[in-house]
């Protein structure tokens, strides 16, 4: 099973877990998995109409993908991994 690496500002939702194992065949159903499983995960990921939040990025296995590429294939043992960009002042 792909997993999904949620970061430290995006575990509320998840209860504080960072890794978690989805059934999903592309990133966006590994994504929509999470979001299914713990309820206000998929609102800090994507927005009303499905597009990713141009302040998250996406890596499968340490590879950045494009935030459009959803449909980008995952296989048992990839990794899933969201980055939240922080801003401040």
């Amino acid at each position: 099973m792909p997993h999904v690496k949620v970061p430290p500002p995006y575990q509320g939702p998840t209860q504080g877990n960072a890794r978690i194992e989805v059934d999903g065949e592309t990133v966006g159903a590994c994504l929509a998995a999470v979001s299914e499983r713990y309820a206000g995960f998929g609102e800090l990921i994507q927005d009303a109409n499905g597009q990713v939040h141009k302040f998250v990025t996406l890596f499968v296995n340490g590879e950045e993908i494009d935030r459009t590429a959803l449909d980008t294939p995952v296989t048992a043992g990839d990794e899933v991994e969201i980055l939240a960009a922080i801003a401040g002042g």
